[in-house]
């Protein structure tokens, strides 16, 4: 049964509306996925089909498209930003906000927006602070294999890389990587349903679509002189089938 939905989310960060701005409408491939920048004005074409409806750099902007590509469960998407200067614009405030119409398993689907957008906003604001000024050099997003959707998937993720259950957010850590490789990161984010993992060179994303009734998921944001997409999905997709016992 079709049902509007609405997720807010404000924060402070230590970057300048400029930064904030140009991460949202250009740089969307260092926290998110590529995106297609926007046509800067209203009226212009935005990412996946939708519609400028408001600009007003850099405060200001908001896309909306009624027909969502790709997403059967959901006919309406508007995403909203507003964005204020803070300590004589050295830092910024931040309201996001969400809305649209789900048109199908409600509430399992609001539930799982809702939680993506806290871990969406987190990487938003550590690719402001710890990436500031370097452009993402490559981006790659995949699922696991279907063994991954099994209720205690994720908790497998996390031994498999070394962490202990009870490893918090904040923890300096050397976590298995692919081919046993340790690598040296920071746990940026932790609950039941993602971890972050950060590293001197990338933002690694580890997503527990499991308790939604899908795959595992990854994404590695990777800022590193000559990095490349296909290597570290490869690498990493690679890693994620192993830890399923998958070829």
């Amino acid at each position: 049964m079709s049902k509007e939905f609405e997720i807010v989310g404000e924060f402070e960060v230590d970057a300048t509306p400029q930064e904030v701005w140009e991460a949202v409408t250009a740089g969307t491939g260092g926290w998110l996925w590529p995106m297609e920048a926007p046509e800067p004005r209203v009226g212009g074409k935005g990412p996946f089909g939708s519609e400028v409806t408001a600009w007003d750099p850099p405060h200001h902007y908001t896309n909306r498209v009624e027909d969502v590509e790709g997403i059967s469960e959901q006919t309406l998407n508007q995403l909203d930003y507003t964005i204020e200067p803070r300590d004589e614009g050295r830092r910024a405030w931040v309201r996001y906000v969400h809305s649209g119409i789900f048109v199908d398993d409600w509430d399992n689907q609001y539930d799982g927006a809702n939680r993506h957008t806290e871990f969406y906003l987190h990487t938003l604001r550590q690719y402001l602070t710890r990436f500031r000024g370097r452009p993402v050099t490559a981006f790659a997003t995949f699922d696991g294999p279907e063994a991954s959707k099994a209720p205690d998937a994720f908790v497998t993720v996390g031994r498999a890389l070394g962490l202990a259950d009870d490893t918090e957010e904040g923890a300096s850590v050397q976590v298995r990587g692919p081919k046993g490789q340790l690598l040296d990161a920071v746990v940026d984010f932790r609950n039941p349903y993602f971890l972050g993992l950060r590293t001197d060179d990338a933002l690694i994303r580890f997503f527990g679509r499991n308790h939604w009734g899908y795959m595992v998921g990854m994404s590695v944001h990777d800022f590193a002189p000559g990095a490349d997409a296909a290597a570290d999905e490869e690498m990493w997709k690679g890693w994620l089938n192993g830890v399923f016992s998958q070829p």
